[in-house]
């Protein structure tokens, strides 16, 4: 882990999505921060340990999904697929395979493996699993705030987390999309999907992987405009529930840090302010999560 001494910064942007804005002054407290992401390696260990078993690896009850299938309750999880051409990217549908089987050690579906993965962000937890993992390792999720102090490493307003510049002279930085999403990626940053925690540079405070490769948890709830000023909490449960699904009272927490599936023309949330709601019952191959210790 690393220590941040904290203080002042600024958190969000006026410049680009709206649930980012305002850009306000937030203080935050001293924290130590793990360099990277949680691993596979890590998690196993949580698993070995605890015998903790991830909501992946459970199928679904279809009382809380009104109008399920019940042949879709089974175990499973959210799977990118590419697509073959282009598609609308306003219909997440296009890309995304429920697949039976797919879970923490098994990431592309049943006949998958984490073999040769070990020092990869481990994937398809949901909040609770890592919520279980940070309660195990003495722990905590990291507030959005704390998140995103980290993440800026000391470079306060700047768009991303090494500058105001996407690829400087051509270096990819992170493990993000570049081409087209979702059908053609060029692969300039050499991953198609998640990469080793340590593949590209670390930010200012000496942390990895704050940018892209996986969306990170944390512990705070979403509300569709970002904190008010000076304040870092807004919300409650009741209020992070998606007004867009009234019969779905599923609450929802923030993403942190886009992953490797955004891109400039679809999902341009590699950036520190860029901020994403997800259900807390929600687990995907771009997901993971990295953990805080508070007041050393």
């Amino acid at each position: 882990m690393r220590r941040l001494d904290g203080g002042r910064f600024v958190m969000g942007s006026d410049r680009h999505y709206p649930e980012e804005a305002p850009a306000r002054a937030v203080r935050v407290d001293p924290f130590r921060i793990d360099e990277t992401p949680v691993t596979n390696a890590q998690f196993a260990r949580f698993v070995a340990e605890t015998g903790h078993v991830t909501l992946a690896e459970h199928a679904p009850d279809p009382r809380d999904y009104p109008g399920m299938d019940p042949a879709m309750a089974r175990a499973g999880s959210l799977v990118f697929q590419r697509t073959a051409h282009p598609v609308d990217t306003g219909d997440p549908g296009q890309w995304w395979d429920f697949r039976f089987g797919a879970d923490w050690r098994h990431p592309l579906g049943p006949e998958s493996s984490i073999d040769g993965l070990e020092d990869h962000p481990v994937v398809h937890v949901a909040y609770g699993d890592a919520q279980a993992y940070a309660d195990w390792a003495g722990k905590a999720l990291p507030t959005e705030a704390e998140w995103e102090y980290a993440a800026r490493g000391g470079l306060d307003g700047a768009d991303y987390a090494w500058g105001d510049e996407l690829a400087p002279e051509g270096r990819m930085m992170a493990n993000y999309w570049q081409g087209l999403f979702p059908f053609a990626n060029q692969l300039l940053d050499g991953y198609e999907r998640t990469s080793p925690v340590r593949a590209f540079p670390p930010n200012g405070h000496g942390l990895w992987d704050m940018i892209g490769n996986v969306w990170e948890w944390t512990a705070d709830w979403y509300a569709a405009r970002s904190r008010k000023k000076g304040k870092p909490g807004c919300c409650g449960e009741r209020e992070s529930y998606d007004p867009d699904t009234p019969d779905i009272r599923i609450a929802r927490k923030v993403l942190k840090g886009g992953s490797h599936l955004c891109a400039a023309n679809y999902c341009q949330r590699y950036r520190p302010a860029a901020r994403h709601p997800q259900t807390v019952d929600s687990s995907t191959s771009h997901i993971g999560f990295r953990c805080v210790v508070r007041g050393i």
